[in-house]
């Protein structure tokens, strides 16, 4: 009911402020997202000061865009100084050139620099997500002087429930939390309470690592350190959630031969859309003249048993079901760090076993349907040709994604296309050339 209280126009802002203090920063978001611009200013400027930054982090980038546009001075520098480094980064990259001159230009000189520096990593890099508010610890702290830097840092840091050990050379030691600081007496020494087995990442990593990472360890927030082994900066869970969110994203679009858009679907203009998808629909279609040459290529063999048309589609489909189960279970071991190229072996073993008692399964099934339906013969053709379809896709949908991943390749724009081509031509190849063999045609 709220978010139909705060458009009642008969409500005075005084309430329609009190409102907005109670509710979450994501459903203020989300009903701003839905409201025209002007009307989302109003209402922005209404929240409280520690809510506004989140609720401005948590929108999309057409509606910051939009805000900013409609901002003051005064409220950019407001918004950019709330802001997380992280957020303020992600922000920026998404504004076109002239507004992110007007952003950077009431943004104070510290939070510019942090901000620069953030920038200069590579988009795909752990450094380029980031953040550098966190709390470190000196080794000879004690527990009381710990929780004094938490009361007086906190309000700045993105998070204080992990807390690092640094050296005066920056060098990460070891890693405290927050609870162990609390449980401890005031007079204990850091160096006492901290742990020394950690994981860590550094700024030019992959930020893909972060999803096995996070999916492995239970952890709140990752130190990353610089080439030296330098503590730089952290990514915390929400920030870890939000690349894995993306990572999938992009690999569902690249498994339906779409071209990732950063824009949302809903606001994306329909050309845009079709160019996107008209490149990979035409590289597929051309590939399926392969397909149409195989089966030009047996015209004689289906001009005797016309039958043989009608099982076409069934083995094609079966071929692709098959090979797209294998490679999406080895994509997703590939991105949880599960499966590594030198897997290959075990993982070729494994689908031979999967696809034999698979294949033997479905073979069984289609021999007793079409000897009732047709006759012994072709029920023998039909079968072992799907014993065969099923062995070769997820043979090759498993062996596809280790390769591309060897040849530093995404798996999930390479092996699509190609389960698609190769065992299309393999199904009709292997089914003519057993019909030519079982039934003397």
């Amino acid at each position: 009911m709220n978010e139909f209280e705060l458009l009642n126009n008969e409500i005075s802002l005084a309430e329609k402020k009190k409102i907005l203090k109670t509710m979450n920063e994501v459903d203020i978001a989300e009903l701003f997202e839905h409201l025209p611009p002007a009307d989302a200013v109003k209402f922005f400027r209404l929240l409280v000061k520690d809510k506004a930054a989140e609720v401005f982090a948590y929108l999309s980038s057409n509606a910051q865009q939009e805000l900013v546009n409609r901002f003051t001075d005064k409220e950019i520098n407001f918004v950019m100084t709330e802001l997380f480094a992280d957020d303020a980064v992600d922000f920026i990259e998404e504004m076109p050139a002239s507004v992110v001159t007007r952003i950077l230009k009431h943004t104070e000189p510290g939070k510019r620099a942090i901000i620069n520096q953030l920038m200069n990593y590579p988009e795909d890099s752990i450094g380029s997500v980031m953040t550098v508010e966190f709390v470190s610890l000196k080794i000879d702290d004690t527990v009381k002087i710990a929780l004094e830097k938490i009361r007086k840092e906190a309000i700045d840091k993105e998070t204080i429930y992990t807390l690092y050990v640094t050296s005066p050379a920056k060098k990460l030691l070891g890693v405290v939390e927050a609870r162990h600081l609390l449980i401890n007496e005031e007079t204990i020494l850091i160096k006492d309470i901290m742990s020394t087995d950690f994981v860590k990442a550094t700024t030019t990593d992959d930020k893909e690592r972060l999803v096995a990472i996070f999916n492995k360890y239970p952890i709140l927030a990752l130190p990353i350190t610089d080439s030296e082994d330098r503590l730089v900066g952290i990514v915390t869970h929400d920030d870890a959630m939000q690349v894995i969110k993306e990572e999938f994203s992009e690999d569902f679009e690249l498994v339906g031969k779409l071209k990732t858009s950063d824009r949302p679907y809903l606001t994306d203009n329909p050309f845009h859309l079709a160019r996107n998808r008209f490149v990979w629909l035409l590289v597929l279609m051309i590939s399926a003249t392969l397909t149409g040459s195989i089966i030009q290529s047996f015209e004689e063999a289906i001009v005797i048993v016309p039958t043989l048309v009608t099982f076409i589609p069934m083995l094609m489909d079966t071929g692709g079901n098959a090979g797209s189960q294998a490679s999406t279970l080895v994509i997703r071991g590939i991105a949880l760090d599960e499966i590594r190229p030198r897997d290959g072996f075990k993982i070729f073993l494994k689908e031979v076993s999967v696809s034999l008692i698979v294949g033997v399964g479905l073979a069984l099934i289609n021999f007793i349907r079409i000897w009732i339906q047709f006759d012994i013969k072709l029920a023998a053709v039909v079968s072992i040709t799907v014993l065969l379809v099923v062995f070769m896709s997820k043979t090759i949908g498993a062996m596809l994604p280790l390769l591309a991943t060897k040849l530093k390749l995404d798996p999930a724009l390479m092996v699509a296309p190609l389960i698609t081509t190769i065992v299309d031509a393999g199904a009709l190849t292997a089914f003519f050339l057993i019909a030519k063999l079982i039934l003397k045609i």
